[in-house]
Parts: C-alpha cells; structure tokens; sequence
C-alpha cells in the first residue's frame, strides 16, 4: 500500500504528524455525502455566531444569512442533514 510507504519513509518526528493527516483523509474519504454536507452547515453556522439549536428557525436563518445565495429549499435540505448526523 502507498499509505504504508509513505509512513515508512517518514522520520520519527515527521511521523505523528503524517499518522495524524492521514487519520483526518481517511475520516473524511470515509464520510458521506451527506456527513459532509452536515459538517458543512455546522461551519458556515459558526462562521456566523450561530450557537442555537440547529434545528431551529433562528439556525435556518443563520444559514441563509451565512450563504445568501441557497433557496429556501436547499437550506431546509442542508439544515436536516445537519439535525440527522450530529457531531
């Protein structure tokens, strides 16, 4: 495996940091769709000092607010994916 190569070429102080980026690929290559989407929300939320309920109108604003462009539909879409796959 090229994952198990790259490790060995490391150097013993190189190494925790290169286990720990491949960990976070290897979390985020594992995510779906939808996970992503969810943590996607979570951040733009936080970008905009949201720190409600996520499933709350007040949240669906904030989003809105956070990225004018989405339509109604797609934030409502965005927002339950957030409520069904929490942190």
């Amino acid at each position: 495996m090229i994952r198990h190569e790259a490790l060995a070429d490391t150097t013993p102080e190189e190494r925790p940091g290169f286990q720990r980026a491949l960990a976070l690929v290897e979390s985020t290559a594992a995510a779906t769709e939808t996970q992503v989407r969810a943590s996607w929300v979570r951040s733009q939320l936080s970008a905009v000092g949201f720190t409600g309920d996520i499933a709350s109108i007040a949240a669906l604003k904030a989003l809105r607010r956070a990225e004018p462009r989405l339509s109604l539909i797609a934030a409502v879409q965005l927002q339950k994916d957030a409520v069904a796959h929490p942190e």
